[in-house]
C-alpha cells in the first residue's frame, strides 16, 4: 500500500456523495456516472449532483449522471503505435484483430458505463516487435510522451480528468545490456518526470519470464520507485492444433506462469516495494494458490526434487499482497477465488476495453456479476476507493480537477 494515501478515497469534501453512490448501488443503479445515451461526450466534467431513481436499473437518463468508476486495466492504441505494429505485420493481439481506438471513443465508452477515469496501458506486444534497442526506445518514449501530454495532462475539457496511465517499457531482450539500460531509464522517466501512475510489464519478453535473474536490474529500479507494476500477459507458445484465440485462456496461463515464477525466484521478498497488479483476476493463480505453493507447504517434496532451500518463501503471504483486477473476470467463480487469497482492498475494477468491446453491448452496469461476490460497500471500494488509494498521483489529479 502506498504511503501517500489520501485521507478519503471517495470524496474528501462531501460525504453525501458517498451516501448517494451507496443509495444508487442498493437500488440497482450501479451504473451511476455514465452520461445518458443522447449526451455523447457532453457533460462529462459536470460536478452536479443527481438523485438516483430507486429500482430503475436501466434508466440511464436519471441514474447515469456522475461517473465514479476507475478502470485500471484498459488499453490505448495511438495511431502511430498502430502504424508501427502494422509495419512489422502485427495486426492482432491475443488472437483478435487490434480494435479501433481514439480518446473520443474511450470517453464515449466511459460515459455509457459510469467510468470516470481509465488508467490506460499498452497491450501485447509492447515494443517487442521492433528489431533494435534504439527503435524500441524511440517508440516507448513517443508512446509515454503521448500518454502523459495528450491523455493524462490533457487540457481538452472533454478529456481532462478522464485518463491515467502506465508507462510502456522499451524492453525486448532482458539479456541485452543496452535494452536493459534503456528500460531502466525509461521507467524512471515515466514515474519521476512524466508523473505516470505506474509501469506496464509483460509476463515474458521473448520467452524470458518475470523472475528470471536477467530482469533483476529492472526489478531493483521498480522497487526504488515504489511502482505499481501492471503485469499483462502476452501470447505464449501453444500447441498448433489448438485453434482457439489466445485471449480465451492462454493469456490467463501466462500471467500465472510469471506470478508463480516470481514467487519461487524471490522477487516478492527481495523487492517488497513493488506493488504487482495482475491482469484478469490473476489468471489462474487464485485457483492454483494451494497447488502452486506445495513446495512451501511440503518442504520435503522440494528436497526430494532437489529444489533450492525455500525457508524465506511465504507463498500465501505473497499471493495475498498482490493486486488483482476484475477484467473479463467479474463472475463469482473468479472473484470468490480471488477473495480466498487476498482481501477486498486488493481487488480493482477493470474492463480490458477496447479489446473487450464486444462484451459491452448494454449501457449501464459494466459488471453486474460483481454484486454476487461483493456487498454495496465492497463494490464501491473495488470500483473506486481502492484505485484512489493505490494510485495517489491519480487521486491528486482528480482532486485538482474537482472530479473526486
Amino acid at each position: 500500500m502506498s504511503n501517500n494515501t489520501p485521507k478519503s478515497t471517495l470524496n474528501p469534501d462531501n460525504e453525501s456523495r458517498r451516501e448517494w453512490l451507496k443509495t444508487g448501488l442498493k437500488a440497482g443503479a450501479v451504473s451511476i456516472g455514465a452520461a445518458s445515451l443522447g449526451m455523447g461526450l457532453s457533460g462529462c466534467g459536470s460536478d452536479a449532483q443527481a438523485t438516483p431513481v430507486a429500482g430503475r436499473v436501466n434508466d440511464t437518463a436519471a441514474n447515469l449522471a456522475n461517473p465514479f468508476r476507475i478502470d485500471v486495466h484498459c488499453h490505448h492504441i495511438p495511431d502511430f503505435y498502430r502504424a508501427s505494429l502494422a509495419s512489422e505485420g502485427v495486426l492482432t493481439a491475443g488472437g483478435i484483430p487490434i480494435p479501433p481506438w481514439t480518446p473520443e471513443l474511450a470517453v464515449g465508452f466511459m460515459n455509457l458505463y459510469g467510468i470516470q477515469t481509465q488508467v490506460v496501458s499498452i497491450s501485447e506486444p509492447g515494443c517487442t516487435h521492433l528489431k533494435t534497442p534504439a527503435e524500441r526506445l524511440a517508440l516507448a518514449q513517443q508512446i509515454n510522451d503521448y500518454t502523459a501530454s495528450d491523455l493524462i495532462n490533457s487540457q481538452n475539457p472533454l478529456l481532462k480528468g478522464r485518463f491515467g496511465g502506465f508507462g510502456v517499457l522499451p524492453l525486448a531482450n532482458p539479456q541485452d545490456p543496452v535494452d536493459m539500460a534503456n528500460t531502466i531509464a525509461e521507467a524512471r522517466r515515466c514515474m519521476v518526470e512524466l508523473g505516470m501512475d505506474g509501469i506496464g510489464v509483460l509476463s515474458n519478453y521473448n520467452g524470458i519470464y518475470l523472475g528470471d535473474p536477467s530482469l533483476t536490474p529492472l526489478m531493483a529500479e521498480l522497487n526504488r520507485l515504489g511502482a505499481m507494476a501492471f503485469l499483462h500477459p502476452v501470447t505464449p507458445v501453444k500447441p498448433d492444433n489448438i485453434k482457439l484465440p489466445t485471449f480465451l485462456f492462454e493469456f490467463t496461463f501466462d500471467t500465472t506462469r510469471a506470478a508463480i515464477n516470481m514467487l519461487y525466484m524471490g522477487v516478492y521478498r527481495l523487492f517488497p516495494n513493488i506493488r504487482w497488479l495482475l491482469a484478469h483476476a490473476g489468471g489462474t493463480l487464485p485457483f492454483l494458490a494451494y497447488r502452486s505453493s506445495l513446495f512451501t507447504v511440503s518442504p520435503a517434496l522440494a528436497q526430494n526434487l532437489n529444489f533450492p532451500e525455500l525457508e524465506n518463501i511465504n507463498a500465501f503471504g505473497s499471493y495475498s499482497q498482490l493486486y488483482y483486477d476484475t477484467a473479463l473476470s467479474p463472475a463469482p467463480s473468479a472473484m470468490k477465488s480471488v477473495r480466498e487469497v487476498t482481501s477486498t482492498e486488493h481487488i480493482l475494477f477493470a474492463t480490458d476495453w477496447p479489446f473487450s468491446a464486444p462484451v459491452f453491448v448494454v449501457p449501464g452496469d459494466p459488471a453486474p456479476q460483481l454484486s454476487e461476490s461483493f456487498n454495496t460497500e465492497e463494490r464501491l471500494a473495488v470500483e473506486r476507493g481502492n484505485a484512489l488509494r493505490e494510485f495517489p498521483t491519480l487521486a491528486r489529479r482528480l482532486t485538482s480537477t474537482s472530479r473526486v
